[in-house]
């Protein structure tokens, strides 16, 4: 019978970030990028501008106006009065792909489609994000044997983060899967390491 090992103490800085960050998860993200930054000598400063900003990033997603099929009418309720997606910091749908930063794929993409959809993810500008919205959309939903003209899930030709299944997903899970996303962008990231200090995120 094997015991396990005693967790470290607490290093003074952790110390003062449990004191000073009463959040959980907020405490959490930051220990994280502590660690990181004493694994990787980087100077301290560094830590708490790349925690503000991928926290000020994952609250403030901005989607794209873009449905494809019914999956779209429950995005659509989840942006309106009932769901309300500006509590999260999401509820900004942006008209133009220039100006968002989330690609919500709700619905069927035929494979006539699915071109569009590509040249519409690539005109939004770095960091994007793509949410797959339904079982059509992951893979192929009731078109997944006999459908000949459906994509067969849109990971086959763009980089999915999220995936919502449902036929179609309630409003709820939309808003769950948009938290999971949130949460991803603010504990991933290092983007004043990676861009100025050449450290991989």
């Amino acid at each position: 019978m094997t015991s396990e090992p005693n967790p470290l103490p607490p290093t003074p800085a952790e110390k003062l970030l449990a004191d000073a960050v009463r959040e959980p998860r907020d405490l959490t993200r930051y220990l994280h990028y502590l660690k990181a930054a004493h694994a990787e000598r980087l100077p301290l400063a560094v830590v708490p501008l790349d925690a503000a900003l991928n926290w000020s990033r994952a609250n403030a997603i901005w989607p794209l106006t873009f449905g494809l099929a019914c999956c779209a009418i429950e995005m659509m309720a989840v942006g309106a009065s009932k769901y309300d997606l500006d509590r999260f910091g999401s509820g900004a749908f942006r008209p133009t792909p220039r100006q968002a930063d989330l690609m919500i794929v709700a619905g069927t993409v035929t494979h006539k489609m699915a071109p569009r959809v590509l040249k519409l993810y690539e005109q939004m500008p770095d960091p994007k994000f793509v949410m797959a919205m339904g079982a059509c959309t992951i893979g192929g939903g009731p078109y997944c044997k006999y459908g000949y003209h459906v994509v067969k899930g849109i990971d086959r030709f763009l980089p999915v983060d999220v995936c919502v299944p449902g036929c179609p997903p309630r409003p709820e899970a939309l808003i769950d899967a948009l938290l999971f996303l949130q949460q991803k962008i603010a504990t991933t990231g290092r983007t004043l390491a990676g861009r100025y200090l050449g450290v991989k995120s």
